[in-house]
């Protein structure tokens, strides 16, 4: 759940941003900005934790280090695509889509124990899943709808 701080938090300061500079709250750019950056950080962590990304990844795909890289450019794009008007619902569409594929790789993940940070097998198993990977997921989900979708 640290990682929903940086939603969270540049959602409230983008908000915030809106009110004084603007003069009025804007949620749809404050949502999109605050999901964009969560998912362009999140993209580049998949090439600092290669390893451990490459692990979440069932044992039958192959080209896993592939995987790790492309999933990682592709969340770099969505981040951007989430602030152009003109392609953010089809990004967003997109990138439910993906996050319902990336919560595979989170049960595997889980079932094997993955520490992603270390690249091995010492994580923290199924508890992560319940405790904190399936709310984070509905709550990316939702608000990815919310703002990229029913907003726009």
């Amino acid at each position: 759940m640290k990682l929903l701080t940086i939603l969270f938090t540049t959602f409230i300061l983008a908000l915030l941003a809106t009110k004084i500079f603007q003069g009025s709250w804007n949620f749809l750019f404050s949502g999109n900005l605050g999901m964009a950056v969560f998912i362009i950080f999140t993209g580049l962590s998949h090439f600092k934790f290669q390893k451990g990304m490459a692990l979440m990844i069932p044992d039958f795909i192959p080209a896993k280090m592939f995987w790790v890289y492309f999933t990682g450019i592709i969340e770099i794009a969505a981040g951007i695509g989430l602030m152009i008007p003109s392609i953010r619902e089809t990004t967003a569409i997109l990138l439910i889509i993906f996050f319902v594929l990336v919560f595979l790789a989170n049960i595997n993940s889980s079932k094997k124990k993955v520490n992603i940070f270390k690249g091995d097998y010492t994580g923290p198993g199924m508890r992560y899943l319940y405790k904190e990977r399936i709310p984070m997921q509905v709550i990316l989900i939702v608000w990815t709808w919310y703002f990229g979708i029913y907003l726009n």
